[in-house]
């Protein structure tokens, strides 16, 4: 079994009003950075075995702040990096909502393709394919960090629920939350979603056969600035 740990960066001066996407230098602000090093501390008592990240400047520096008292290096993996918006890059959400493909991005993911940018489907094939080919770098018991963007996470937790990517709007990953998976040779198990509160990884009986036993309505694309 592999664990994985999805956190979501900390605030930006862009999230929420702005769809930040690939936009460089978007850095954590004040409060951000306050919800990177409680993160750290939040995930004090979880071993971790590696601690991989989007190259965003927001997730680099969530990532530096949960790994600056445990000796591990930070991977890079553009595959978790935020959804390729494209056009959209930058522009206001007052903005985006009064576009023809507003309606599709919430009601049939599935089908959008950002202007210029990438289709959502692309980006969840990319996000969970860097997932499978990490847990099979790191081995069957390790436990390990991904720090990446609402969007991505959201993907990601879709495909572990066996859900449509037309449902994953229904998902919330509010900002410095933590979504933890775990992988089994038959499925995964979503042990921990959208988590802003004290972390510790729940303990699974193992099963013989490999399994486990686990005791306004438009959602906010980029991930939104938070609900908690």
């Amino acid at each position: 079994m592999t664990t994985v740990l999805l956190a979501r960066h900390g605030l930006t001066a862009m999230t929420g009003p702005v769809l930040a996407g690939w936009t460089p230098g978007v850095h954590l602000n004040e409060a951000g950075q306050a919800q990177a090093k409680a993160l750290a501390v939040r995930l004090a008592q979880v071993r971790l075995d590696a601690i991989v990240s989007s190259p965003l400047e927001r997730c680099q520096e969530t990532a530096q702040a949960v790994a600056l008292d445990r000796g591990l290096e930070i991977g890079t993996d553009e595959r978790f990096g935020e959804c390729g918006y494209g056009e959209w890059t930058g522009r206001p959400l007052s903005e985006l909502t009064k576009e023809p493909l507003w309606p599709v991005v919430q009601a049939h993911p599935s089908a959008a393709v950002f202007p210029g940018g990438e289709a959502m489907a692309d980006m969840q094939h990319r996000a969970v394919a860097a997932l499978r080919d990490w847990n099979l770098r790191l081995g069957e018991k390790s436990v390990y960090l991904v720090c990446t963007h609402g969007d991505v996470i959201k993907a990601v937790v879709a495909d572990a629920l066996g859900l449509h990517l037309d449902q994953f709007q229904r998902i919330t990953a509010d900002p410095a939350s933590v979504t933890i998976i775990r992988y089994t040779p038959l499925r995964p198990f979503v042990l921990r979603l959208n988590d802003v509160g004290e972390l510790r990884l729940p303990e699974g009986s193992e099963e013989k056969d490999g399994g486990e036993n686990i005791t306004g309505s438009d959602a906010a694309v980029g991930g939104g600035p938070g609900t908690t």
